[in-house]
């Protein structure tokens, strides 16, 4: 194989073209096979070496957003429809179980307790029916009936007078049509969504009135890809970086990670929970997911050091002082800017981690230099 020569100014010219430290003036470049030789290597000092070395471990970074606990959350809704009289409680307020939450002036929850009266004076009307009946068996007497019946005229009659008075008083008349808003569970109130004299119909409902939540537990959401899915199981410890508080990790544990992959951003849905018993941690705070890797049984070089030649990944390795050889590479998964080594590469040897594009132009220049020179 012959040696080619490549003259001093073309190297200068590929050095400023691509933004490489420059050689020095004295210094040339000889290409042979796979290799590149620097004539004078201490002018090398353009290029940055590291070892290729066995796999440390390392530490999986997703983001991720902290949401409320959706099993201690609940979000509040009128069952039925009204006009907002009063409202108890605030936002950051600490509430109880059953505590009032807003009062509503509501024709249809008088609907409802007229409906619930009659339903219990007819139910009370039938049973006395069923005692009578029983008695006039016995004595053979039926004239007792038409008393009776009266009574049980009467008794509908007053309740459908209530009902009418509560009617009333949903829409603003007289009697007690209100209907009072509770929580079914104790926690904080972080969002309300209602107003005084807001009329509120369940069908057109869109935001809910009241959000209620625990937050000493939290829930973290992260998008992971598809590459990290093996190292993501449920029970799986992680902690969380904030910007917020430099320098401290919270812990928490993988709940679930979702069975399918999103087929817009092509991501992984995984959800952990993260105590918060301080509530130093918020609602809808971005944070980082850390997650402990395992060291693997491989080799690996920096990331910056491989390079692609059509569908193949390369590295350029010392051989020795100014000497470089361009070495085919096996490769594997990447993680924290290292890419596993599966074939190519021992460990120990050097390979180029800054510079390495520029070894690169010398080959590409190398046929164009031979022509010339046999011209």
């Amino acid at each position: 194989m012959n040696k080619i020569i490549i003259p001093l100014a073309l190297c200068l010219s590929l050095a400023a073209c691509s933004g490489e430290p420059e050689a020095t003036p004295e210094a040339s470049v000889k290409v042979v096979g796979e290799q590149v030789m620097l004539t004078e290597p201490d002018k090398a000092d353009f290029l940055k070496l590291a070892t290729v070395d066995r796999d440390q471990g390392g530490m999986l970074r997703l983001p991720g957003r902290l949401v409320w606990n959706e099993e201690k959350t609940v979000r509040v809704f009128p069952q039925l429809g009204g006009r907002v009289q009063s409202i108890a409680v605030d936002v950051g307020n600490v509430i109880k179980t059953g505590q009032a939450l807003a009062v509503l002036s509501s024709p249809d929850y008088g609907q409802a307790q007229a409906d619930a009266h009659k339903a219990q004076v007819d139910a009370q009307l039938a049973t006395q029916a069923l005692t009578r009946n029983r008695e006039l068996r016995q004595a053979g007497v039926v004239a007792e009936k038409d008393w009776q019946q009266a009574e049980a005229e009467a008794s509908r009659a007053q309740a459908e007078a209530a009902r009418a008075g509560r009617r009333l008083a949903g829409l603003g008349g007289d009697g007690n049509g209100a209907y009072t808003l509770r929580s079914p569970l104790a926690g904080v109130v972080v969002e309300r969504n209602v107003n005084p004299g807001m009329e509120f119909r369940p069908e057109q409902a869109t935001a809910p009135l009241f959000v209620v939540t625990d937050p000493s537990s939290l829930w973290l959401q992260l998008d992971a890809s598809e590459a990290d899915l093996g190292n993501l199981k449920p029970g799986e410890v992680f902690a969380i970086e904030s910007k917020q508080y430099p320098g401290e990790r919270f812990k928490g544990v993988i709940r679930h990670v979702a069975d399918f992959v999103d087929p817009v951003s092509r991501t992984i849905k995984v959800r952990g929970e993260v105590a918060n018993a301080d509530r130093r941690l918020k609602g809808e705070m971005f944070v980082q997911g850390l997650i402990e890797l395992p060291a693997l049984l491989v080799l690996r070089v920096p990331a910056a050091a491989v390079f692609l030649l059509g569908d193949r990944r390369y590295v350029f390795v010392e051989e020795g002082p100014g000497r470089y050889r361009r070495q085919l590479l096996e490769a594997g998964g990447e993680r924290e800017g290292w890419i596993a080594v599966q074939s190519g590469l021992k460990e120990g040897e050097k390979v180029v981690v800054e510079g390495n594009l520029h070894l690169l132009k010398f080959f590409k220049q190398a046929p164009k230099v031979a022509q010339q020179a046999a011209q």
